[in-house]
């Protein structure tokens, strides 16, 4: 586990970063009241301690790259981010005495920039028409400009992205659910989520049903997500593995994300309402078929990053 991993490295006291991961798994009673016989199950990463889901692979990338010597005091870290990763790199630099480089695009929440910033991070902000690729495009040119002075983790290539994840989240998931999960649902951005959970459930349960969700649409709102047909294709993503992609609009997370709040108490992101779209998609045909499920998905960060957004007044 990323958080044991850390502690026997550092030494034997306890750490900010030693409270990343085992996050609880919660019940929706009021969204999965449409479907009794289904559970609706989401992850609650947003208690991270940088308060989403990528804190395990931001641990895990820079873990890696010490272990492998590419990352040492005296490179900085770089990588292009929506947000949450970048959140994640710049506190555990923070904490471990890294500086930290990010391209970001320019229409970020004004929450993610301003959090970023509180940790000391250096942005370069980028073109909002060009969303994630256009971070990624000139993530790539700094690197490359100067290679010797930046540690480039490159988190939409780097194993150890989706590695956090099977070595950690799917356990979790697993001892949670005592192993009665039916169905994983999650959005793709990195995919690193995704690919992570989904290889190692399929491994521990091979019947488990692994579902893939995108936007509907190249342009839309669901901040840290990618409709991967207009996008660059992460090197970590594996079209494979999803046993089915269901395609979600950006009106419906925005819904979805009002009544997590309203109904369950659950002050969630846009990808987090996203996500449980997805989710009662798959509970919705579960419930079709008369067939029972328990159906996990990820409750990917909250939503102090986005309270700025106009959706909430709806």
């Amino acid at each position: 586990m990323q958080a044991a991993a850390f502690q026997q490295k550092r030494d034997n006291g306890a750490s900010l970063l030693d409270a990343i991961g085992d996050t609880p798994l919660l019940r929706m009673p009021a969204i999965s009241s449409a479907f009794p016989r289904v559970e609706i199950l989401g992850k609650a990463e947003f208690l991270n301690p940088g308060g989403s889901v990528k804190d395990r692979p931001g641990l895990n990338m820079i873990l890696d790259g010490e272990r492998t010597g590419r990352l040492t005091k005296s490179r900085t870290i770089l990588d292009a981010t929506s947000g949450n990763t970048g959140i994640a790199y710049a506190m555990i630099g923070a904490a471990l005495g890294y500086k930290v480089r990010l391209c970001l695009p320019q229409n970020a929440s004004h929450e993610r920039k301003m959090i970023l910033r509180a940790y000391g991070a250096d942005l370069i902000l980028t073109d909002p028409g060009a969303g994630s690729d256009g971070a990624i495009v000139k993530c790539r040119e700094v690197y490359e400009a100067d290679p010797d002075r930046y540690f480039y983790p490159d988190q939409y290539n780097n194993p150890a992205n989706w590695k956090a994840h099977y070595e950690g989240t799917a356990l979790e998931i697993l001892n949670q659910t005592n192993y009665t999960i039916t169905h994983f649902v999650a959005m793709l951005g990195t995919s690193g989520t995704f690919t992570g959970n989904a290889r190692r459930l399929k491994r521990e349960l091979p019947a488990v049903q692994c579902i893939s969700a995108q936007p509907d649409q190249s342009f839309h709102g669901i901040e840290g997500t990618k409709h991967m047909p207009a996008s660059i294709i992460p090197g970590i993503y594996d079209a494979k593995l999803a046993d089915e992609n269901l395609w979600i609009s950006t009106e419906s997370a925005y819904e979805m994300t009002r009544r997590l709040a309203r109904e369950e108490g659950l002050l969630v992101g846009i990808s987090a309402g996203a996500n449980v779209v997805a989710a009662t998609k798959v509970a919705a045909s579960l419930a079709e078929k008369g067939e029972t499920g328990v159906v996990v998905t990820v409750l990917c960060d909250g939503a102090a990053k986005y309270l700025s957004e106009p959706f909430w007044n709806d």
